[in-house]
């Protein structure tokens, strides 16, 4: 063992080995452990010291003891410093000791989040009352509350998977098919706001179907800031309906006849008969202006697009889809004319830009419509678009019988073609009321086809 002594100014003496060797002064040692440890080691007895040792000559003392101190600790960071890197070079990647038994904290994290990410997949079997419905329907159905964008979201992504197979938002399902839905994540149950029950006026019901005359102002399902719609307070005041689902839409001003399917198999053979064209959609407007023609079709097609603020808009441009209505006129006043809009395609706001590009905007429309003639309109008692589905021809999904459903003119709108009747009439408007009813809706298309 090498043997320091300090002198009387507390210096280091001189060193010397067993055998009268002149020793090394040994700060310390870091041995190459098997098992990955770390300790210090006593110095060699024969002065002998390893490759890992980082040593101080005995023949250049420090002149104090605290410039040993320093010197040590100067040898020991550096020691320390070769040893990770052999560490490292051998793969031993230093780690954070813990007493025996104990789990391994990172590995137990990773299996928590990996089992609850199983947990979170769903798998969903499609059944007879599913076939033919399109994917991004039935998430919707499926993920009840969780927004539409977010839905086409993890459908495109590839996160929806049909079969382990990707797939697109319209694709049609086909019974037996394993749908593959990741998880979602939703409001909380305690955040989100109970749907308040509501029935609306009944026109039609039976095993198969429910059509109601839908309010101005009732959006028919959630969203854009909207908690509930038609939709979910119909199916909140009639629970026994599980497979309630909308078979068309209207928009939020527009009234009138709306229909409801009960059970999927209805759902899916009136989506059909909407598709090839096989139902009559019927709506009355009242536009500004002079309608001069008794029957026109127009063509246009129509695009959707946002504006800057994220309002959905829809214009009339050479790269939008095909689009055709047919207006028959029913009455006319000086400064304003009541049109038969029978609609042969489905867009979103198909009737109210078609008269727009027609110069005849509705009457009420804020969003196509005319401000100054609005504004005259709303003294006159008009304090929503002048639009309503007044009737509905289809196939009954089941019999196959030929069915006709129509809702009333509300009493607004009616109240506002009483105000026009008491204005003086042109030669026009007697000639044009004297073949035809009282009610715009008995009287629209009598002796007309489409």
């Amino acid at each position: 063992m090498v043997k320091t002594t300090l002198n009387a100014k507390g210096g280091a003496a001189a060193e010397t080995a067993p055998g009268g060797r002149p020793g090394r002064l040994c700060a310390v040692v870091i041995p190459a452990s098997s098992a990955g440890g770390r300790g210090l080691q006593e110095p060699s007895p024969t002065g002998n010291c390893s490759a890992t040792c980082a040593c101080v000559p005995a023949a250049a003392p420090p002149e104090n003891l605290v410039g040993l101190e320093h010197a040590i600790l100067g040898r020991l960071v550096a020691c320390l410093q070769v040893q990770l890197v052999n560490d490292i070079n051998q793969g031993n990647r230093p780690r954070r000791t813990q007493p025996a038994g104990a789990p391994s904290i990172r590995t137990d994290a990773a299996a928590r989040k990996s089992a609850s990410a199983r947990e979170a997949v769903r798998f969903e079997t499609v059944d007879e009352g599913s076939v033919g419905q399109r994917l991004d329907n039935f998430l919707l159905r499926v993920l009840k509350g969780v927004p539409k964008s977010h839905i086409y979201r993890i459908v495109r992504s590839g996160e929806v998977r049909i079969d382990s197979g990707r797939a697109q938002p319209e694709h049609k399902l086909a019974i037996g098919q394993i749908v593959r839905i990741p998880p979602v994540r939703t409001a909380e149950r305690g955040v989100t706001r109970p749907v308040t029950p509501r029935n609306f006026p009944v026109l039609f019901e039976d095993a198969q179907l429910l059509i109601v005359d839908k309010p101005a102002g009732v959006a028919v399902h959630g969203g854009s800031g909207i908690s509930a719609g038609l939709i979910e307070q119909m199916r909140a005041a009639r629970p026994e309906l599980r497979d309630l689902e909308l078979v068309h839409r209207l928009d939020r001003e527009t009234s009138g006849v709306l229909l409801l399917a009960k059970k999927r198999s209805a759902l899916r053979r009136l989506h059909d008969a909407l598709r090839d064209g096989a139902t009559d959609k019927h709506y009355l407007a009242l536009v500004d202006g002079t309608w001069r023609d008794d029957k026109r079709t127009v063509k246009a097609p129509l695009l959707k697009y946002s504006t800057t603020e994220g309002e959905r808009r829809v214009s009339v441009s050479r790269e939008g889809q095909p689009s055709e209505t047919v207006f028959r006129l029913l009455r006319r006043w000086p400064q304003a004319c009541l049109l038969d809009c029978e609609l042969l395609t489905g867009r979103t706001h198909q009737i109210r830009v078609h008269l727009q590009h027609t110069g005849h905007p509705i009457a009420g429309d804020d969003k196509y419509g005319d401000y100054a003639w609005n504004h005259a309109l709303a003294r006159m008692g008009l304090k929503r678009m002048f639009l309503h589905a007044a009737r509905i021809r289809f196939s009954h999904p089941t019999s196959g019988e030929p069915m006709t459903v129509e809702a009333p003119l509300p009493a607004a709108l009616q109240a506002v073609l009483d105000r026009l009747d008491a204005e003086p009439a042109t030669a026009s408007t007697t000639a044009i009321d004297a073949n035809a009813t009282r009610s715009p809706i008995s009287g629209m298309g009598q002796g007309e086809t489409p």
